[in-house]
């Protein structure tokens, strides 16, 4: 999942993998790929710009972008 074969990077990808799967309940079967796209877009949507994160002060990923932008 990393771009340069970088051990630290594919820790933080199985992290938000596992956020993604334990948090917003995609670890389930769907009906259908259209179902699990709407549901995947959904939860990274939650995760960007709802879910207060304490490494960021309890910011959103998209609060911290905006204030350095």
């Amino acid at each position: 999942m990393t771009e340069e074969n970088n051990c630290h990077e594919n820790a933080m990808a199985e992290r938000v993998n596992w956020i993604l799967k334990n948090e917003f309940c995609l670890d389930q079967t769907f009906d259908s790929m259209a179902h699990a796209r709407s549901a995947t877009k959904n939860a990274i949507n939650l995760y960007k710009e709802i879910r207060l994160h304490l490494p960021l002060d309890f910011k959103t990923p998209n609060m911290v972008y905006n204030l350095a932008a």
